[in-house]
């Protein structure tokens, strides 16, 4: 019973945010910014400032049309609880750095400069928290690896 449900569950959000990416032919307006801290391996912290993508209209459309990322920049998907995640590019123009991250703030796994526009699922490879969305190349260019952690309010720790 509680497997029929999710997929259902999982259906509506797909059916809604297909419907929404079809529609969408320019850039949602920018979302409220918070900020976000990346602490690395090496005990490195990066600050962001980046959007909150909390319904499922924002997180369907992300950064869909948006010419570029800002270095400093990029958007947070809180999926409120734990689960698998696939992603795409259908629609965004800029290359992302997809981090994937656990309910505890770990990095659970990252998809370095995803190809622009491409349709090829990006998966988290297991359960996670949230999906960020950062300018491609941000990852390699900062030596951000899994298991850095990230400060947010969304973990239960300030950035």
């Amino acid at each position: 019973m509680q497997r029929r449900r999710m997929l259902s569950l999982l259906f509506v959000a797909f059916a809604l945010g297909f419907a929404v990416a079809r529609a969408q032919t320019a850039p949602q307006p920018e979302l409220p910014k918070e900020k976000l801290v990346i602490v690395t391996h090496n005990g490195k912290e990066y600050v962001f400032n980046i959007e909150m993508a909390k319904s499922p209209e924002q997180q369907a459309a992300g950064l869909m049309f948006r010419p570029s990322v800002a270095p400093d920049g990029g958007m947070l998907f809180d999926w409120g609880s734990p689960r698998d995640t696939k992603m795409w590019m259908k629609n965004t123009i800029a290359p992302l750095d997809m981090v994937f991250i656990n309910a505890d703030g770990t990095i659970r796994s990252i998809a370095e400069n995803t190809v622009p526009e491409s349709l090829v699922p990006i998966d988290s490879r297991g359960p996670v928290r949230a999906a960020l969305e950062l300018a491609g190349g941000t990852t390699a260019r900062l030596d951000i690896r899994v298991g850095d952690r990230v400060r947010q309010r969304i973990f239960g720790t300030d950035a």
